[in-house]
């Protein structure tokens, strides 16, 4: 039997007979304003701003709630159990840490406390290339848990090569490349602070502590940060990339490679034609393109497309344990959450994110319940209804 997440409300109530009740909201679409309120307009505007007006984001918003779930009764669902199979690993549940960077500025311990929260739940971490804590003290956080790791393609095909063995060694198991972001996107909340936390030289632990990086600088990054800074800059993406350089991974690491960022089933099919394991449906949760279509809107098409060849995983809008059950019954066999994590890390630490996912788990694990479900793989399509626009 998996573990039972519903629980955690019980867990809750019975702390409120000795006056206890939870240090955040159980709502997590109300983690933003409090973190809005509690943190810095610098780091607040980097992890909840979007590309251009916010219309992406508010559109996969929309794409989800416009979904509803239709409740089925009478079905035995009194044992459950919320594990999966997602690219050869057991999971406790359809559910992993997206890859965030920067995390320092939301909180001190940064990746190393998410990476322990998603540790003690038993949930995989994705570190990002751009996190403000080298992978390998990531991964020494994490024992042996579960974690993946995030690649953003850098020009330099040795310091790409670097990233992937360190990523090995320190027993990272899965590859994610993000490829929709060869170009930061138009980001106002960004801009009109004039905030990008990489030319202070924050979120750039993994290349600074790189020997192939370092191997391109004149000087040690701690004599001249300036000039580490501007040659992080030169390589941080390649927008000249196409689909034949997918071979060079292939050649460079050997275990599961998944592609974060495909919208269009013709995409997804090219993946699956390159030999990849897996796409992540995801328009980085609005950042990159304004006016691009809701990530669950594209959703349906890549797994009609790919669903028997590729594992198709989801994020962009994920905030609820319904939303999760939408994801699951549109096709993905596991969402990767994003920013109610880092808001979680933001406002409590670890114990803020463990706080996240516990709540996201037992808001899933009850709405498959009171939807007449034991587990996720008897949710499907059949199972929503789309409302108007």
């Amino acid at each position: 039997m998996g573990k039972h997440w519903a629980d955690f409300q019980y867990e809750i109530y019975l702390n409120g007979m000795s006056g206890a009740v939870p240090r955040l909201p159980t709502d997590l679409t109300r983690l933003e304003e409090l973190t809005e309120r509690r943190l810095g307009p610098g780091p607040v505007g980097y992890v909840a701003g979007s590309a251009g007006d916010g219309s992406t984001a508010r559109a996969n918003r929309a794409a989800l709630e416009r979904r509803r779930i239709v409740p089925r009764m009478l079905r035995d669902v009194h044992e459950r159990d919320l594990s999966v199979e997602v690219l050869g690993r057991s999971l406790p549940a359809p559910l992993a840490l997206a890859p965030v960077g920067v995390l320092s500025i939301m909180h001190p311990e940064g990746e190393t406390a998410a990476a322990r929260a998603a540790a003690a739940q038993g949930v995989p971490f994705i570190l990002s290339s751009a996190s403000s804590t080298p992978m390998e003290q990531v991964a020494e956080a994490m024992g042996d848990a579960e974690r993946w790791f995030q690649l953003y393609w850098p020009k330099d095909p040795e310091v790409a090569r670097s990233f992937l063995g360190r990523a090995k060694a320190a027993g990272y198991s899965v590859l994610v490349v993000t490829l929709d972001t060869p170009l930061l996107s138009w980001r106002p909340r960004d801009l009109d602070q004039a905030y990008l936390p990489f030319l202070r030289g924050v979120g750039t632990a993994n290349y600074f502590s790189d020997p192939a990086f370092q191997a391109g600088l004149a000087k040690p990054v701690h004599e001249d940060l300036n000039a580490a800074v501007l040659h992080f800059v030169g390589m941080f993406s390649d927008p000249a990339k196409t689909w034949p350089d997918l071979a060079f991974l292939r050649e460079n690491w050997d275990g599961p490679i998944v592609l974060k960022g495909v919208l269009h089933p013709d995409d997804a099919r090219l993946a699956a034609d390159a030999g990849m394991d897996g796409v992540v449906v995801s328009n980085h949760g609005g950042r990159q393109v304004a006016g691009a279509i809701g990530a669950a809107d594209a959703l349906p098409g890549v797994v009609k497309a790919v669903g028997d060849r590729l594992t198709v995983l989801f994020d962009s809008g994920v905030r609820t344990g319904d939303d999760v059950f939408k994801a699951l019954a549109l096709g993905a066999r596991a969402v990767l959450l994003g920013r109610p994590y880092v808001y979680g890390l933001g406002l409590d630490g670890q114990a803020g994110v463990e706080h996240v996912i516990r709540c996201l788990l037992a808001e899933l694990d009850l709405t498959l319940a009171l939807s007449g479900h034991a587990g996720c793989a008897t949710v499907t399509s059949a199972d929503l209804v789309e409302g108007p626009a």
